[in-house]
């Protein structure tokens, strides 16, 4: 039974806090560790924002043009060249986002066993989604086989696509987070939700597109039978 009585509210409650106000705390207290200008810091903000760019309008061109296919006489190949093209402009992003960091001074409230053992978590969560969405979807399939004409049958539904949307870009984030927070880095906290943010223009710049291969694949299977 609840007291109709109630004691005096300190600081007036939970409702009268401004939560814009902290927000903005919280960001500008993360902006006095971090020099956007720092030539390391802008070669990650480039690289993190140009791989998505460059295998939405290469995948883009391939769909409409099939020129890649042509040049290398197979669609496969052409994918599994445009994939390892990805793999090499991830390693490269992973390179500048980590001597962004470590260019940059840490934080000192993160530099601490619990949260360096936070940062690992989020690692090894990330890692698993990564890992098991490449071994669902196969090379063709992570790799935008889809806009090479290599379509699968069915939508893949095993984990980790029974959980959330996209792991591997989320896993791909949690990594970044986890790897930032092991490091105490303001700069890759920063950093991390270019990532997110990037990741979420790929999201809804992509799915339509795909969706609508498949629409007209299914098209053209209802027209044959």
């Amino acid at each position: 039974m609840s007291s109709s009585v109630a004691g005096p509210d300190c600081c007036g409650g939970l409702g009268n806090i401004d939560f814009r106000q902290a927000d903005l705390y919280v960001m500008t207290r993360l902006l006095g560790y971090v020099d956007i200008s720092d030539p390391r810091f802008v070669a990650a903000v480039l690289a993190i924002t140009f791989n998505p760019l460059f295998w939405n309008v290469v995948a883009r061109w391939e769909q409409k043009t099939r020129k890649l296919s042509r040049a290398f006489r197979s669609p496969y190949l052409a994918c599994y060249s445009l994939g390892c093209a990805i793999l090499l402009l991830n390693f490269l992003r992973s390179h500048c986002f980590t001597q962004a960091m470590l260019s940059q001074p840490k934080m000192e409230s993160l530099d601490n066993p619990v949260a360096y053992c936070v940062g690992l978590a989020l690692l090894g969560v990330g890692t698993v989604f990564v890992l098991s969405s490449f071994f669902a979807l196969g090379f063709t399939g992570t790799f935008l086989g889809d806009y090479f004409g290599i379509l699968k049958e069915a939508r893949v539904t095993t984990f980790p696509f029974n959980l959330l949307d996209n792991p591997m870009y989320w896993g791909s984030t949690a990594n970044y987070l986890g790897w930032a927070i092991m490091h105490a880095s303001p700069a890759g906290l920063l950093l991390t939700v270019v990532v997110a943010l990037i990741y979420v223009v790929a999201v809804l710049y992509e799915e339509p597109f795909t969706a609508e291969i498949y629409r007209q694949k299914a098209s053209q299977s209802h027209k044959r039978s």
